[in-house]
C-alpha cells in the first residue's frame, strides 16, 4: 500500500532514529527506499543493514525521483532523514485520511525537535502560512509529502532543474491535476539542525525571499539562495 522514499547524503547519525520510528509504526511500509548521494559516512551501509533498498541519489529532487522509480505501491511518502514519526500510528492515520478525503497529494503540520520558543514560533508560523495559502498557492515541506504513484507519474515527478523549493513546485503542479490538502490527523517532527547551523533569522529571511521570488518570477533554477544538500 505504501512506500517511503528518503534522499540522503551523510546521514549516518540521523537515519537510524528515523528508521526506528518507522519500525514502530502500526502500518508498516512495503518498501523503504534510500536514494543516497554518494555518502562517505556509511549511510548506505546502515540502510542496507536495516533492510532498506538503496538506489543512487543526488540532490533532493533527483533522489526522490530515483527512489520513486523503484516504488510499486499505490502511495508514496517522501521523508528526509532528520525527521521522526513520533506517533506510532502516524502512517496508519495519514493513509486513512488520504483515502477518506480522496487525496492525491498531502502534507501535514510540522513541529520542531526542540523546546526553544523561537523554534516553536517559526514552525507554528509556517503551519499557519501553509493553511492560509493552501487554496491558491499550495506549499509543503519536502521532508514530508504524501502522494500517489499515479499522481507522481502524471506530473513527471520533481523538477530536477529547480535548485531550491522544488517541494513547493511539486505540490503546486500536483494540486493543479488532483486533490491536495494538509492532513488534520498527524504532524511530523523535524530537527532544527539547519537552524543551528545557519541561524534562525537567516533561514527565515531566506525562505521569505524564496517565496517572494516564486510568486513573482517562478521556480528557482539558479543557486541564488546558496542551497546545500547533506548533513555536516
Amino acid at each position: 500500500m505504501l512506500s517511503i522514499v528518503i534522499p540522503t547524503k551523510n546521514e549516518a547519525s540521523s537515519l537510524p532514529t528515523l528508521l526506528n520510528s518507522i519500525k514502530r509504526q502500526s502500518l508498516q511500509p512495503a518498501q523503504i527506499i534510500i536514494a543516497d548521494a554518494s555518502s562517505t559516512d556509511g549511510t548506505a551501509d546502515i540502510a542496507r543493514e536495516e533492510g532498506c533498498e538503496v538506489v543512487e541519489g543526488g540532490l533532493p529532487a533527483v533522489g526522490r525521483n530515483r527512489g520513486a522509480d523503484a516504488v510499486h505501491t499505490q502511495f508514496l511518502l517522501f521523508l528526509d532523514a532528520d525527521v521522526i514519526l513520533d506517533d506510532d500510528r502516524f502512517l496508519e492515520k495519514a493513509i486513512a485520511e488520504m483515502q477518506k478525503r480522496d487525496l492525491d497529494v498531502a502534507t501535514c503540520n510540522v513541529k520542531p525537535l526542540s523546546k526553544r520558543w523561537i523554534d516553536l514560533f517559526f514552525h507554528n508560523l509556517y503551519n499557519r502560512y501553509m493553511r492560509l495559502v493552501v487554496k491558491w498557492h499550495p506549499v509543503a515541506p519536502g521532508f514530508c509529502i504524501f502522494t500517489t504513484r499515479e499522481m507522481h507519474q502524471k506530473i513527471g515527478g520533481f523538477d530536477e532543474t529547480i535548485t531550491f523549493c522544488e517541494d513547493h513546485d511539486y505540490v503546486i503542479r500536483a494540486s493543479s491535476k488532483g486533490r491536495f490538502a494538509i492532513l488534520q490527523t498527524v504532524q511530523v517532527a523535524v530537527s532544527v539542525r539547519r537552524f543551528d547551523r545557519d541561524g534562525r533569522h537567516t533561514i527565515a529571511i531566506k525562505y521569505l525571499l524564496a517565496e517572494i521570488y516564486m510568486l513573482i518570477i517562478g521556480p528557482i533554477r539558479t543557486n541564488i539562495f546558496n542551497y546545500t544538500f547533506g548533513h555536516k
